[in-house]
């Protein structure tokens, strides 16, 4: 049991490390399309928010998902109903809690998948305004 447990972790580290570097690859992604990077994983009661940021007066609610390959499914298909829901909850607890009511929001979900063949390690797909409140 023991060393089923040492590889398990080792395997969890592993998929973390992974989703930690493609958020870092979907951040400049974003800067570079002009989004003002306000907070990263943002947590609330309900949930978590990977990126808010600000894009030309709208506040930006956007959902990273980091795939080694689309073995399962395309990344933005784990972007489930019952996801979607939490991510808005998430979001109208930031909005709470900077005490933002003027601003127009969106969310966006940026797929981030291992590019093997490519000169970029990663290929990064952004898909704006994903799902609606």
């Amino acid at each position: 049991i023991a060393d089923y447990q040492r590889r398990y972790s080792a395997l969890t580290q592993e998929r973390l490390k992974f989703g930690r570097e493609g958020e870092s690859a979907a951040l400049s992604f974003l800067k570079k399309k002009g989004y003002r990077i306000l907070e990263k994983n943002f947590r609330s009661k309900v949930g978590e928010i990977d990126i808010i940021a600000e894009q030309d007066g709208v506040i930006v609610f956007v959902e990273v998902k980091t795939r080694a390959d689309h073995e399962f499914g395309h990344p933005y298909d784990a972007l489930t109903p019952a996801k979607q829901r939490k991510i808005i909850q998430t979001a109208q607890s930031f909005l709470v809690q900077k005490r933002i009511s003027d601003k127009t929001i969106r969310f966006d979900v940026v797929a981030v998948t291992s590019n093997a063949e490519g000169p970029d390690p990663w290929k990064i797909e952004l898909l704006q305004n994903a799902f609606q409140v």
